[in-house]
């Protein structure tokens, strides 16, 4: 958990692992026990992510395509999973906003997290109230990419892709998201990290990079309790 978010009276959050995080679990299975474990704060939503640009607002029927969840009102919980992507809970105490954003590098070179952050002031919150969690991913010490990725993050490359071996690149994804944020208006005092790399923790955290498709997820949520 957060401390950011854990401070705010009625609002829940996690970055679940026991429940869902098993490997070869199939992901309805993992989602079924979240939504089971969370069913006394309210409905626990979840997307098709298919690493866009889309924000869906809660609560939905199925689990319609998009890569950002927001609620405005409480018994509606948000969720996102990840495996090596990057999760991001934002919330508005003032306002009770609350968004999950599932950001890959294809999300956040297309700005999913801004964008998410965007969604929420356009409903009545502001940007230097938001608070923010971001959750374990993948590191800069792991993330080995190619050059190919470079034009998508112009003018912002050169600060977050570092030397590799071969030619290639080391990514902070993470640092890359900090950084949208604190462009999108938050304050960096304001979001906090559970900084720890999925691909260097085999024992504990789902990898997609190291293990493969059937590594379990992490999922993810935020939202108030009902009333």
């Amino acid at each position: 958990m957060a401390p950011q978010l854990r401070s705010v009276r009625g609002l829940h959050h996690g970055f679940e692992l026991s429940l869902a995080a098993h490997p070869g679990l199939p992901r309805e299975v993992g989602r079924a026990r979240v939504a089971q474990a969370l069913a006394a704060l309210g409905r626990c939503c979840f997307l098709r992510q298919v690493h866009g640009r889309e924000i869906v607002e809660g609560p939905w029927v199925g689990t319609p395509a998009g890569d950002a969840a927001l609620a405005s009102r409480a018994g509606v919980i948000v969720a996102i999973e990840t495996a090596d992507c990057v999760p991001v809970l934002l919330a508005e105490p003032a306002s009770r906003l609350v968004a999950a954003v599932h950001a890959g590098w294809r999300g956040v070179a297309q700005a999913i997290v801004p964008r998410a952050v965007a969604a929420l002031v356009e409903r009545g919150a502001r940007p230097e109230r938001i608070l923010a969690a971001v959750g374990p991913c993948i590191g800069v010490c792991c993330y080995e990419v190619g050059p190919e990725l470079l034009p998508s993050f112009e003018p912002a490359a050169h600060a977050f892709f570092h030397p590799g071996a071969a030619e290639r690149f080391h990514l902070d994804l993470r640092g890359l998201v900090q950084s949208q944020l604190q462009d999108a208006g938050l304050v960096s005092g304001a979001i906090d990290h559970v900084a720890q790399c999925t691909s260097c923790a085999p024992e504990r955290i789902p990898s997609f990079r190291r293990d493969g498709r059937d590594c379990g997820r992490i999922v993810s949520y935020v939202g108030w309790a009902a009333d």
